[in-house]
């Protein structure tokens, strides 16, 4: 098994669809959090301020997920929805078809870094 060690090589491994995807959601959160620096957690993404995981982001077979604090979940739900994503407890799915927008992942970006305390 190979061992994903930065960002690049995540999103290289990612399905050929989602990379574009996953290239802009990264810039978009690199914008959002400056601060914060880009890790490599449980074979997965995210961007943490001192030692905090206060985004992470993920690539599967179909779609893409962009996982934050609940309450960041809880704060935009109506928007989730009116988007037409797909939320869980911590995480919005989304894919090519059905993109999540950079004003969305701004907002639960730094949503969940306030819920992080930072």
């Amino acid at each position: 098994m190979t061992t994903i060690d930065n960002h690049d090589a995540y999103i290289a491994a990612a399905p050929q669809e989602f990379r574009a995807s996953l290239t802009r959601l990264r810039e978009k959160l690199s914008q959002t959090l400056p601060d914060a620096e880009e890790v490599i957690k449980y074979d997965l993404p995210g961007f943490q301020i001192k030692q905090t995981i206060i985004v992470g982001y993920a690539a599967f077979s179909k779609q893409c997920g962009l996982y934050v604090d609940p309450a960041a979940i809880a704060a935009h739900a109506d928007e989730i929805l009116s988007l037409k994503l797909k939320a869980t407890k911590t995480g919005v799915t989304f894919s090519v078809n059905r993109p999540i927008s950079d004003e969305l992942v701004e907002k639960l970006a730094l949503s969940s870094r306030r819920e992080k305390g930072f």
